[in-house]
């Protein structure tokens, strides 16, 4: 079993950069005290691995920083991911038993960890925390039937189009001129496996959203989105 780090900052849940989008966005101070009490920062290198697909479900955590992805493995090995969780996404599955997938950081990232036990116990005494996971529940149904037809159905331009929609949606920043600014997390390999694609096909349709000015890529981590309708007709 996966243990917590034993030290903690006080109240690292004020200073929180997520608090108003996190799980715990409906709680008032005395319970964010309460769950700060029971809740550790913790930091993750790019590859490493937080939770194992099958094993035993020991905790939960919040996203403030970073990107991680989730997958599950077939018998014969081969790996499939089901979508990727970006700041102030919940990982695991309270009241669980086991993981239902693996959890892997694809960049450094900085999660707020939980015993799950300790999670399950102070979310069936706040209704509201317990509310706020159905919720979550079915955005994340959503985001997996999503990116299944993504992944499943889509041609390659599709695919680069609609992940860099979900980019913006998720991380980008507005800019001069109603532009959107993202920086992107990964590297162009990491976005062609992400999407089963080769890094070369990943370069050519970036390369062709710029020869028709609906991107910018000022640099190799810099995306600037000029025009939205547009890729969102190329993503279909």
């Amino acid at each position: 079993m996966e243990h917590l780090p034993a030290t903690r900052p006080t109240n690292f849940c004020n200073a929180c950069a997520i608090r108003n989008r996190a799980i715990c966005a409906d709680l008032d101070d005395s319970e964010i005290g309460l769950l700060n009490g029971i809740g550790r920062r913790r930091q993750l290198e790019a590859g490493e691995q937080l939770m194992w697909e099958g094993d035993e479900a020991v905790l939960v955590a919040n996203v403030i920083d970073g990107v991680l992805k989730l997958a599950s493995h077939s018998a014969d090995g081969g790996e499939q991911i089901l979508g990727l969780a970006y700041p102030s996404d919940f990982l695991g599955r309270p009241f669980g038993e086991t993981a239902p997938y693996g959890v892997e950081a694809l960049t450094e990232a900085q999660i707020c960890v939980f015993e799950r036990k300790d999670f399950d116990r102070f979310a069936r005494d706040h209704p509201r925390l317990e509310h706020k996971l159905l919720e979550r529940t079915l955005t994340e149904l959503d985001r997996s039937r999503r990116w299944m037809m993504l992944l499943g159905r889509m041609n390659a331009g599709q695919k680069v189009a609609s992940f860099l929609l979900e980019l913006t949606d998720r991380l980008g920043k507005a800019g001069a001129g109603g532009e959107t600014l993202v920086i992107l997390p990964l590297s162009r390999q990491q976005i062609a496996d992400v999407l089963g694609l080769t890094i070369e096909t990943v370069s050519r349709q970036l390369s062709r959203l710029r020869s028709a000015g609906l991107i910018d890529t000022p640099s190799r981590r810099e995306i600037v989105l000029r025009d939205r309708r547009e890729l969102e007709e190329l993503a279909g």
